[in-house]
């Protein structure tokens, strides 16, 4: 029996790439006058940049999310055997947290540009 709930994440990426893909499509269409264009360019751009940032920080604090979650419940289960463990468990969860640190960092470089 398949996994119901990965059906449901490879129905959403599909639906962002096509997002994506047709957006990016319609974008290089062209907007006509040179003045219309470059109105719709900076529109665009900001508009890119802002769904970039967003993109950015939600991926990656969702994957933060499920690192953590899986490494805590392994830590857990590996600090009742052996409480020595300690520091290095949270460790590891220390770096899957840093995901979604960098994630918003990018984030946020990429709303300096805007």
């Amino acid at each position: 029996m398949k996994n119901p709930g990965r059906s449901k994440w490879k129905t959403a990426a599909l639906l962002a790439g096509w997002l994506l893909l047709t957006g990016s499509a319609a974008l290089a269409q062209g907007a006509g006058p040179a003045a219309a264009s470059a109105e719709y360019s900076l529109v665009d751009r900001t508009v890119g940049l802002g769904l970039a940032a967003a993109l950015a920080i939600g991926i990656s604090a969702l994957a933060a999310g499920y690192a953590v979650g899986r490494i805590g419940s392994a830590a857990l289960g590996a600090l009742a055997e052996k409480p020595e463990l300690f520091t290095r468990s949270i460790l590891f969860i220390a770096l899957a947290e840093g995901l979604a640190v960098l994630g918003f960092a990018i984030a946020m470089l990429l709303l300096q540009k805007i």
